[in-house]
C-alpha cells in the first residue's frame, strides 16, 4: 500500500553568471558557507521563496542581488535539473538561469570568484553539469543571435564586438560576414559623433544596444 506521507521537495534556482576577461569566458562562483559541500565552490543559488517570488525568474534575480550584489540586465532560463541524487538533503529541483554581464559590472560584486570556464574545479551538487549545459547553449545561440553583446560594456566598436563573438565561439570570424550579420540582427545603434580614437587605426564608430534588445535577444534565421 503506498505511503500517504508526502516527501518534501527542495526547490531552488541556480545562476550561471558568465563574463569575459582577457578574451576568455569566465564563470562567477561562490564558496558555500554551510553544509552540504561547505567550502566548495558553487554557482550562485538559493531557495525559491514561494511567498515572495512571482516566479523562478524573480527568484534568480533576487539571488543575484543578495549573493552577488548585482542586477543582470539579461537573464535567460536555461533548464531544469531534478532528481533524488543531486542533493544529499533530499529530492530536489533546480531551475537554472544564465546571465551574461560585462566584466565591469562584476567589479563591485561581493565575494565572487571568477574562473576561466576551462579551469573550473569540482563544484558542489551537479553544478558542473549546469555549467556545461550553459556553455553549450551560449555557444550555440551565439551563432544566430545577439547574445554575446551582453558581455560588452557600452559603448563599443564593431571590432570589439567581433572580438567578443570570437571569444565565445572559439574561432575567428570573417569581418565582412560579421558586419552583415550585425546589420541583419539590427540590434545596434550608432552614437552620433562618437568615435574611438587613438592607436594606429582609423577612428572607429561607437555603438550601443538598442533599447528593445537590452533584455531580450535579436534572432537571425541564418548562423554566422
Amino acid at each position: 500500500m503506498p505511503s500517504t506521507e508526502q516527501r518534501h521537495v527542495i526547490c531552488t534556482v541556480d545562476v550561471v553568471l558568465l563574463t569575459l576577461l582577457h578574451g576568455t569566458l569566465h564563470v562567477a562562483l561562490l564558496p558555500r558557507d554551510k553544509a552540504p559541500f561547505a567550502g566548495v565552490l558553487a554557482l550562485p543559488g538559493g531557495y525559491v521563496h514561494a511567498q515572495e517570488d512571482a516566479g523562478t525568474q524573480a527568484s534568480a534575480a533576487r539571488v543575484l542581488q543578495s549573493k552577488a550584489g548585482l542586477v543582470s540586465p539579461y537573464l535567460e532560463q536555461l533548464a531544469t535539473f531534478s532528481g533524488p541524487m543531486r542533493d544529499p538533503r533530499g529530492w530536489s529541483v533546480s531551475v537554472a538561469y544564465c546571465a551574461l554581464v560585462p566584466a565591469s559590472v562584476l567589479e563591485q560584486s561581493r565575494g565572487l570568484q571568477l574562473l576561466p570556464v576551462q579551469e573550473v574545479p569540482a563544484l558542489a551538487f551537479d553544478h558542473a553539469d549546469i555549467l556545461a549545459t550553459a556553455l553549450e547553449r551560449v555557444r550555440s545561440k551565439s551563432l544566430y543571435s545577439s547574445l554575446p553583446v551582453h558581455l560588452c560594456a557600452e559603448p563599443f566598436t564593431l571590432p570589439q564586438l567581433q572580438g567578443v563573438y570570437e571569444a565565445v565561439l572559439g574561432e575567428a570570424l570573417n569581418k565582412v560576414s560579421f558586419r552583415r550579420k550585425m546589420d541583419e540582427l539590427d540590434m545596434l545603434e550608432a552614437l552620433p559623433g562618437q568615435l574611438q580614437t587613438g592607436g594606429a587605426h582609423r577612428p572607429a564608430q561607437l555603438y550601443r544596444v538598442r533599447a528593445a534588445f537590452r533584455q531580450q535577444l535579436s534572432l537571425s534565421v541564418r548562423g554566422l
